[in-house]
């Protein structure tokens, strides 16, 4: 989606990954398939483009810091370091008085014994890096679960934070740009299925006082990090109604991706205003909007049923190009709009069911 972005604004588009005939290389006049610490690919690479721009986090560091001998990298290196490590994101959210769930390091489990408790009676260890969707974490209900837990994390260093009784998640997807400028989308309620991001609703249920300090932590967090390019900041909403930060995400988000539909600018375009130095452009939401994501299980029976989710009104499909399908991963969404965003979600809903409804196909 951020290809489709720069092509319709006439930017030619180079992609770098490890894998080959990937979503984006699909779209773009050049894909460069090379490991990312294979650092001389990097450096050719960086010196054929203007700006270097990411679609995840979890790219290395000196990948980034090899990038930016030769050009722009927007976010910096920096940004991605911070936030690839749930540890060092933590520590800077902390030490920057945003609020997080206590936590605590661990890297033994002569550590995790000793810690457990004293976050509370539950807690969820994870890896300090390279994590998402739900991957490296265990949920913790006594002490002596310590040694089970530690042995499944292989010995990586982690981090337990404490159980927290939140009422919903929500997210705040932000753009800054090279001039210190910063647009959001609003607060979004996210609803999530085995951990993984399962359905968006756009503008999210939450108060109005809410809203206003969940959209300013979230610029404060972008001014602190110097984020130069998107950011989404996802939050617990606990059960006394106060916000906690949950993840940092330096990159378009998955929450996002009703932005394409439904909004005058997408998040992969302010992506590429932010990264190109041009002005950011307007977030405004033109109808109440929900996603819902499509995972690899829905092929489990064969081909959906592409048909029936596009029978309905106000449905837009997108597919990601990934070349196999497999349980849990995400191969595209469906957006749906509404008078109402309970009307968006119940549509988007329908039209995911549709999918799996081959009666007629």
């Amino acid at each position: 989606m951020f290809a489709i972005a720069a092509r319709r604004m006439g930017y030619r588009v180079h992609t770098f990954s490890p894998d080959t005939d990937t979503p984006t290389g699909q779209v773009a006049d050049l894909e460069i398939v090379a490991p990312y610490e294979d650092l001389d690919a990097v450096r050719r690479f960086a010196r054929q483009v203007r700006v270097v721009t990411f679609e995840f986090e979890n790219v290395p560091a000196a990948t980034a810091a090899a990038a930016a001998e030769s050009t722009l990298v927007r976010p910096r290196g920096e940004v991605l370091h911070t936030t690839q490590n749930r540890l060092r994101e933590k520590r800077f959210l902390e030490a920057n008085g945003f609020p997080v769930a206590p936590f605590r390091e661990v890297r033994s489990v002569e550590d995790l014994s000793a810690v457990i408790g004293e976050i509370g009676p539950k807690g969820i260890l994870k890896t300090a890096g390279f994590g998402y969707d739900g991957k490296g974490q265990i949920k913790i209900h006594a002490a002596s679960a310590a040694a089970e837990a530690w042995r499944r994390m292989d010995g990586k260093e982690c981090v337990l934070e404490a159980w927290i009784d939140f009422e919903k998640e929500v997210s705040v997807i932000a753009a800054r740009g090279v001039n210190g400028n910063i647009v959001d989308y609003g607060v979004v309620e996210n609803d999530h299925k085995n951990h993984i991001l399962d359905l968006t609703i756009a503008p999210g249920r939450v108060t109005e006082a809410q809203s206003k300090r969940a959209r300013e932590i979230a610029q404060a967090v972008m001014e602190k990090l110097d984020v130069v390019g998107v950011l989404c900041v996802e939050f617990f909403v606990t059960s006394d109604g106060d916000l906690l930060i949950n993840e940092l995400a330096p990159r378009p988000h998955n929450s996002g991706h009703f932005s394409f539909d439904a909004c005058v600018t997408s998040q992969f375009e302010q992506q590429l205003r932010a990264s190109c130095g041009l002005p950011l452009g307007s977030t405004e939401l033109l109808r109440p909007a929900a996603m819902a994501n499509l995972m690899g299980d829905l092929w489990d029976r064969g081909e959906p049923n592409w048909a029936g989710a596009l029978a309905m009104p106000g449905v837009k499909l997108h597919l990601y190009g990934k070349t196999s399908a497999r349980p849990g991963r995400k191969m595209g969404h469906l957006t749906a709009m509404g008078s109402t965003a309970a009307e968006a979600a119940a549509t988007a809903l329908a039209a995911r069911e549709a999918l799996v409804d081959r009666s007629g196909s």
